[in-house]
Parts: C-alpha cells; sequence; structure tokens
C-alpha cells in the first residue's frame, strides 16, 4: 500500500510496487500540473477581484461625482494665462487648464449678467424663461423688484437635490427675489434648489461707492420715472444674505472689505461639511464686476491697477478651493467648471480715468454685445481620472450645456416637458467625439434675435450673420462709451440687409464682412440659417416678461431691511470676518 499526500487530502492506493511506481510519477506530474494550474487561478483572481475594485470605485466616481462651479463675472476671455495673458498672474485657474479641458470657443447665452445666469441654471435660452427684456434695461438692478427667475423653470440645483445633493450658492445671485410680498422668497436662490446662500440678491454696482458712479449717470437714468437719489438708496441697501424660514440680512449696506476671503471661507467650510455626500456648490463671485475692490493683500500687486489685483484676488480664492478638495481627497471625485458670465466690460472707466474694464483679447466688442468679446467666454474643465488633460477643444460650446452634462452625471432625470438648449459636454470632454452638437446657436440681445451661429457638420467653417450691430459711440472705438452699455433696439442699433456674414474660423476678430463676391456660398448659408431661425421660432411660446418696466422698477414694499426704521437699513453681524453658518430647514 502506499500513501501519497496531495494538498490537505490523503489517498490510499492498493497495487504493486511497479505500478505504484509509474502511478506515483503521474501523480506526481498531475500534481505539479495541478499546482501550476492552481497559481494560475490565483493570479487571474486577484487580478478579477482587482479589476473589480477598480470598476467599482470608477464606477462610485462616475456615478456620484461632486460639483464645483465657479463663475466670474464680467471676465474678459483674454485676462487668464490660460488663454494667453501674459501680464496678469493667474496660476490656479491656469492649473484647472493644465489638468482638463480648455474650451477655445465657449459661448454664453447672453452678453447681460441676468439673462446669461438664468441659461446657466436652466440649460435654456433666457427668452424662453421671459429672462430676456423688450426694455432697454435687460438685467435686474434692485434687490426690491418684482421679476425674476420663475419657479416653474427647472434648475440643475432642483434635479441634483432630488437625487440627495447638498447645494449651495456662495457669492452672487442676481435673479430676483420677491414678487408680492417682503418675505414670499419666490425667486430667491432656495427657491430654486439651493440649500444653502450666503451673497448677494443682486450685484455690486459702481454707483453705491461715491465718486465711482456711472450707470445711472450715463445710460440708464434718462429711461427711469423714479429719482436717481431713491436709485442710489436701494443699491447701497445691498446686502449678504442668508435664508432660514425667513431672510437674514446679516450686513447692510454691503461692506466689500474681506469680502472674497469671506466668501472663499464660506465655500471652504461648505465643502468640509459635506465632505462625505455628494455635494454641488456654485460659487459665484464679484470679481471682477465693478465697483472694482481688492483685499489687502492683493491691493496695488498686480500690473493692471486695481481691475488687475481684483483678477488676482480671484485666482487666489480658486487656488483655496483647489487645496480644500485635495485636503479631503475630493479632487478625483469632483468635476470643477470654472467660466464667466460674459465678456468684458470694455466701456469700464472709473471717475478718475483708470481702466476698470477687462480685457477680450483679439476679439471685437464685450459686455452687452454679441460680437465675440462679448459672448467668447472662459470655459474650464477639471476631473481627474475621467476627462482629458490639457486638451483645447475648438468647438462651439455654451453654457447652457451645464445643465445636461452634470445632471446626467448625477443620474437625475432630464425634464422631457420642455426644451432643453444645452448639450452633454463628456462625450467632447472625454475625446469620444469631435464635434460638438451644437450646429447652430442663436444669439440675443435682450429679447431680440442678434445673431447666428452655424457650423455646419461636413466643414470646419463656422458661419456667424448678424440682423444687427450696435452702433459704437465714439464711432470708431470699440464699444458704446457715451451710454456705458450698448442698446439693443431704435437708433442704438444699425439694421442689416443682407445680414452682416462671417466665418470665424478665418476671422475669428470679425473684421472684414463676406459679400457674394467674396464667398461664393453666401446665400445659400443666409437660406440655411433662415431656415433654422424659423424652427427655433416655432420652439418658443409666449411666456410673462419678467423685466418688464413694472417687474424692474423698485417697489418700497418689497425692499428687504435688517432694522425696522427703512430709511437707516443698517445691520453688521458679519464684522471682524464672523461667519455665519445658517442652514435651510
Amino acid at each position: 500500500m502506499s500513501k501519497i499526500s496531495s494538498c490537505d487530502r490523503t489517498l490510499y492506493l492498493f497495487t504493486d510496487n511497479k505500478s505504484a511506481a509509474i502511478l506515483l510519477e503521474n501523480w506526481r506530474q498531475k500534481l505539479k500540473q495541478f499546482r501550476a494550474a492552481r497559481k494560475k487561478m490565483r493570479v487571474l483572481l486577484f487580478l478579477i477581484i482587482c479589476q473589480c475594485t477598480i470598476n467599482s470605485v470608477k464606477t462610485h466616481r462616475a456615478s456620484n461625482p461632486n460639483f464645483v462651479l465657479l463663475m466670474a463675472d464680467d471676465l474678459g476671455i483674454g485676462d487668464l494665462g490660460c488663454y494667453g495673458n501674459k501680464t496678469l498672474r493667474t496660476p490656479n485657474i491656469d492649473r484647472l487648464a493644465e489638468e482638463g479641458v480648455t474650451l477655445t470657443q465657449h459661448i454664453a447665452a447672453s452678453p447681460l449678467c441676468t439673462p446669461s445666469r438664468a441659461a446657466f441654471l436652466t440649460g435654456r435660452y433666457p427668452i424662453r424663461s421671459g429672462m430676456a427684456a423688450f426694455s432697454r434695461v435687460g438685467v435686474f438692478l434692485f434687490s426690491a423688484s418684482s421679476g425674476g427667475l420663475p419657479s416653474e423653470e427647472i434648475t440643475f440645483t432642483k434635479l441634483l437635490k432630488q437625487r440627495g445633493y447638498a447645494t449651495a450658492l456662495i457669492g452672487k445671485w442676481h435673479l430676483g427675489m420677491n414678487c408680492e410680498s417682503s418675505n414670499d422668497f419666490c425667486h430667491h436662490p432656495l427657491s430654486h434648489g439651493f440649500d444653502y446662500f450666503y451673497g448677494l440678491t443682486v450685484t455690486n454696482f459702481r454707483d453705491c461707492k461715491p465718486g465711482q458712479g456711472s450707470v445711472f449717470s450715463k445710460g440708464i437714468q434718462k429711461t427711469l420715472v423714479i429719482s436717481v437719489q431713491i436709485a442710489g438708496i436701494t443699491l447701497v441697501s445691498l446686502a449678504i444674505v442668508q435664508y432660514i424660514g425667513l431672510l437674514k440680512i446679516i450686513q447692510q449696506p454691503l461692506s466689500y472689505e474681506n469680502l472674497t476671503q469671506r466668501l472663499t471661507k464660506e465655500a471652504m467650510q461648505f465643502i468640509g461639511r459635506n465632505s462625505d455626500a455628494p455635494f454641488l456648490l456654485v460659487l459665484s463671485y464679484l470679481h471682477v464686476h465693478t465697483a472694482l475692490y481688492a483685499s489687502k493683500n492683493f491691493r496695488g500687486k498686480s500690473k493692471h491697477g486695481l481691475y488687475g489685483d481684483s483678477v488676482e484676488e480671484m485666482d487666489w480664492s480658486v487656488g483655496q478651493i483647489l487645496d480644500i478638495l485635495d485636503k479631503y481627497n475630493l479632487s478625483d471625485r469632483t468635476l470643477i467648471y470654472f467660466t464667466s458670465d460674459q465678456g468684458a466690460h470694455v466701456e469700464e472707466i472709473s471717475s478718475s480715468g483708470e481702466v476698470h474694464g477687462g480685457y477680450n483679447g483679439i476679439y471685437k466688442g464685450g459686455k452687452s454685445t454679441n460680437w465675440e468679446g462679448g459672448i467668447r467666454v472662459p470655459g474650464l474643465l477639471r476631473w481627474p481620472g475621467v476627462i482629458q488633460a490639457g486638451a483645447y477643444i475648438d468647438e462651439p460650446t455654451s453654457n447652457m450645456d451645464v445643465f445636461p452634462t452634470i445632471v446626467k452625471l448625477a443620474e437625475a432625470q432630464l425634464p422631457s416637458d420642455r426644451v432643453i438648449d444645452g448639450h452633454d459636454l463628456m462625450p467632447l470632454l472625454q475625446g469620444k467625439v469631435t464635434r460638438s452638437k451644437h450646429e447652430f446657436l442663436f444669439h440675443y440681445c435682450n429679447a431680440y434675435l442678434n445673431a447666428v451661429r452655424w457650423h455646419p457638420g461636413n466643414s470646419e467653417s463656422v458661419w456667424k450673420v448678424f440682423f444687427f450691430t450696435p452702433n459704437f459711440s465714439p464711432e470708431n472705438s470699440n464699444g458704446c462709451y457715451d451710454s456705458h452699455v450698448c442698446f439693443c433696439h431704435g437708433g442704438f442699433i444699425t439694421q442689416h440687409d443682407p445680414p452682416l456674414l462671417f466665418d470665424l474660423s478665418r476671422d475669428p476678430e470679425e473684421k472684414v464682412p463676406l459679400t457674394p463676391e467674396t464667398e461664393s456660398r453666401f446665400y445659400e448659408i443666409l437660406r440655411v440659417i433662415h431656415l433654422a431661425v424659423d424652427n427655433h421660432s416655432r420652439s418658443l411660446h409666449a411666456v410673462p416678461d419678467q423685466l418688464s418696466w413694472n417687474n424692474l422698477l423698485w417697489k418700497p414694499w418689497l425692499q428687504p431691511c435688517c432694522s425696522s426704521l427703512f430709511q437707516s437699513c443698517y445691520c453688521d453681524y458679519d464684522s471682524e470676518g464672523s461667519l455665519l453658518e445658517v442652514h435651510s430647514g
């Protein structure tokens, strides 16, 4: 009897010696093969487990990403190092470009704050929500106006909140506040899906600072019925606000002292509070809208005066956000987006003659116009390990694209009862496709269709037609300096029949309009664009005008005031940088 031990089992063989020897040798060979096979199986099983783990992590990262959306105000595309600036220091914003994707033809849906931000939040042209004005004034001027983003509109914050995301807006809102009373909050950020808000309901106007005014004195006061004095009182009443069942004003009038540091600290605290669960943060900077300001650490440090100081302070803030994401190991689980609501306000010159507007690079015009300088804005996206690093995409994209992109990534349901004009950016960002889904983009000046962009699927050309253009003043300048902003109708514009035609792929500066003599397809291009306009127009439905004069005008009964005496409206619960942490219930 021979006894052969194999693994942890014992086999007994009853046979003769010779046969046993042969059997023994056979068993030894089989045992050797078995052990080799078992080793291979262990390695294969280990690799399978590793791959499953990696896939699980990737699935978790891709299905529950965080979102940090950074929006500057009136920042020129030429103000950043990653877009060619050589004199302003923006290393942290440039880092987003190095570690992510740079969109070189990223377009704001409007060249003004209010409609552009409405389009950003809803993924829809502002004309669809009534957030595009038929009057001369295209933005909200007062916190005591009655217009605003309608409650029927679906923002990406509403959809992500339903998916369990913590949502916060830090900074500028500018999309309305109340409808009929000073505490109905029908347009407030928390009525549109934000859990937490720390910021301004309107914006910072230069007229709030003595000796700095220009908006009312040059452009707006001629058309307002109320006096400039009342307007000034209302504007000075801007405050940092938070919301907890009731509106809580924590500083009125607004102090610019260390304001960017306060906003940044609030944003960092929000990230820290929500580091273990998915979150959406919109950090909406006041930089570089006027009145310009910069804290002591940045004042006088740039090569471009107070404007440059403001840009560099904003860049510092971006760096703080990147650092806090690294601290909590959230960078690989977070999609970051950086942009501006429109191009630089080229007409901004202080009463002392200092240039307070930004630089739009090679592009013509600026804020309030649909020349490329008014609507071509920075577009930077970073998500390590998920989207390309260091890539440049020269395809037409829009700030409306953020809506479907993050809604799909959060596995929320896109609304099926309305037109969504944005398109998911992820196929482009991941290099799965090379062409944008935006064959046409429609450029509105307030509520008036001003221009159309056409990028044919079988061509590298990007055609752009203008139905009218603003009358620059002085005539040979690059803006409307006499009125401070360009307007959209009447004697402020020149109509074109046939429309002006440019090929942006060859003439991005929009210097020389094409003619039937210089472009053989001139009339065919116009025909296709007119058909696109007809189709687009049929998709529009009548909605209330949120920027009508009745909605725009200041209403005393809607004015938020932190004191019982309306004339004073003074409080400061945020002094010495002590930030209140107030959450919605």
